[in-house]
């Protein structure tokens, strides 16, 4: 009898891997039928995975060219089985998989430097100041080549970073273009644990006034927040900036949002069809450390994220600026299964402190709209209300709806050709060449001629209205290039944080906010203090 093809075999553990996963879903979602959930539930199942079986062995013996069995069901039958319940629920292949477990455990192995696509090449945009990448004197602007001898051309970034990274203690070989060298270099750099900060920039911002920007929330969050609050020392006023924040682990939002609260406030609950309600507390709480806090959000704010803004909107904790947040609310528990797949299945949904729900409606919307495509919800018209702590009025049903709008201001023409042709970045890589700035450095006309001289040299319209009405956005976007360039990644956060209008707005709210909290203080003192009354009488 001739041997079975091997990728037949694997299509036949594939075929099984779904149906497994398909009867996984059945047992869950098969409880809902109630009382009739025995012999007509499991006959329907059974028959669907027979068409299911039948149909793939058609498409492999019959498609007109061979079928690759990994991307037919990992990219085809599981996701889109997955897709038609909510946009959340999701299925990870091998890679996919390791990269979220990568990202969640907030740290991996490899070089230390952020690379991203430039010019139809892939480059390095900063190494992480301390890091192995960093100490082998590789710069921003160096254009990686060869990895190990292997040419980059025709690949991606993510296929580059693959090549960056490996175990601990081995050695990888890069290959550079660099400016103003006229041969390449090559350097030998030994990887290490790379860590994945968070808590990626926190500074004072004024006398006493911290800015603190949270990326995500992973397994070390609540330990880099907890690590960035005693640094502060005392403070005066917080801003706690979750913008682009798309959230991450359940745990380390409880645990961030308890160093904001009072020992015992609720800070989210979570219950679904098949688990029981869960409330979780602050279980330490601030301490009695109630300074004023901001808290900035915009439409990429989700998740994780949208817990801990939740909680300090309904405790009156501190005020939120900004725009709508994304509006995700489903609670995935991430199954792992085999070949180091792993499913990530919707069981709950999220509520805030005063019962709001946080997810966005998501019926008759496609994926691409609910990403990408979303209109502005900032009416609540026909959102669920709630009260505060004090009694304020606060909507769900779609997101964090904040305190005080701001509406960033949208890239004009000028703006996005800027940016489309990385003027900022390669405008520093070409101007830093052979300069030393100091910490103090700062844009001025000079600069902006020489700026203007570039953009002619790299054939980049502008006119002098252009310049004029972009000045601004202009000089702060090179001085936060030149920073990257000259003293690290964080050294540009820095300065793009301390020149935002937005961070700005955030610092004129914190004396209202500091009010907030007190009113809301004063009306829960009174309420309890009527209840005590009516009590005794």
């Amino acid at each position: 009898m001739p041997a079975r093809p091997q990728h037949s075999f694997r299509s036949l553990v594939l075929v099984a891997s779904i149906v497994l996963i398909c009867g996984f879903l059945g047992v869950v979602f098969g409880q809902r039928i109630g009382d009739d959930t025995s012999s007509a539930g499991i006959g329907d199942l059974n028959d669907s995975l027979r068409d299911f079986s039948q149909v793939y062995e058609l498409v492999e013996q019959n498609y007109a060219e061979p079928v690759d069995p990994g991307k037919a069901i990992y990219n085809g039958a599981i996701p889109g089985m997955l897709r038609v319940l909510d946009p959340h629920s999701n299925f990870f292949d091998p890679k996919s998989y390791s990269a979220l477990r990568e990202e969640q455990r907030g740290k991996y192995y490899g070089v230390g430097m952020e690379v991203g696509p430039r010019n139809n090449k892939v480059i390095v945009i900063a190494p992480f100041v301390g890091s192995p990448a960093y100490r082998a004197g590789i710069r921003p602007g160096d254009v990686i080549i060869a990895v190990d001898g292997k040419p980059t051309d025709n690949m991606t970034t993510s296929d580059v970073a693959e090549l960056l990274k490996g175990p601990k203690g081995t050695t990888v070989h890069i290959t550079m273009l660099r400016e103003g060298s006229e041969a390449p270099l090559t350097f030998t750099v030994v990887r290490d644990e790379i860590p994945r900060y968070s808590v990626d920039i926190h500074f004072f911002i004024k006398p006493g006034i911290g800015y603190m920007h949270v990326s995500g929330f992973q397994e070390t969050t609540e330990e880099e927040v907890s690590r960035a609050l005693e640094e502060f020392g005392d403070l005066k006023g917080l801003i706690l900036d979750m913008r682009q924040n798309p959230g991450g682990l359940l745990s380390e939002a409880v645990g961030v949002s308890d160093k904001f609260l009072n020992k015992g406030d609720v800070i989210v609950s979570h219950h679904g069809r098949s688990s029981q309600e869960k409330i979780y507390r602050a279980a330490h709480g601030n301490g009695g450390r109630n300074y004023p806090l901001v808290v900035l959000v915009n439409r990429g704010t989700a998740s994780a994220a949208e817990i801990v803004t939740g909680a300090i909107q309904d405790h009156d904790r501190g005020l939120v600026l900004g725009e709508v947040t994304f509006g995700k609310g489903l609670v995935q528990t991430v199954y792992q299964l085999s070949d180091n797949t792993g499913l990530a299945l919707t069981t709950a949904k999220y509520y805030t402190p005063s019962g709001r729900l946080i997810q966005r409606d998501y019926t008759g919307v496609s994926l691409y709209d609910y990403y990408y495509a979303r209109e502005d919800q900032g009416n609540n018209a026909g959102h669920e209300v709630k009260l505060t702590d004090s009694g304020r009025t606060v909507y769900g049903g779609g997101g964090i709806t904040p305190d005080v709008k701001y509406d960033a201001p949208k890239p004009n023409h000028f703006q996005n050709e800027l940016l489309r042709h990385y003027a900022f970045f390669n405008f520093a890589k070409h101007y830093g060449l052979g300069k030393q700035f100091a910490k103090n450095f700062m844009v001025d006309e000079e600069v902006v001629r020489e700026f203007r001289k570039f953009l002619d040299q790299e054939k980049i319209a502008y006119t002098e209205a252009d310049l004029v009405q972009n000045d601004e956005w202009v000089k702060r976007n090179i001085k936060t290039e030149l920073f990257i360039s000259q003293f690290g990644r964080e050294s540009g956060l820095r300065v793009n944080a301390e020149e935002d209008p937005e961070v700005q707005k955030a610092l004129d709210m914190l004396p209202q906010a500091r009010a907030l909290q007190e009113n809301a203080k004063k009306i829960i003192a009174a309420r309890q203090q009527g209840s005590e009354v009516n009590a005794r009488q």
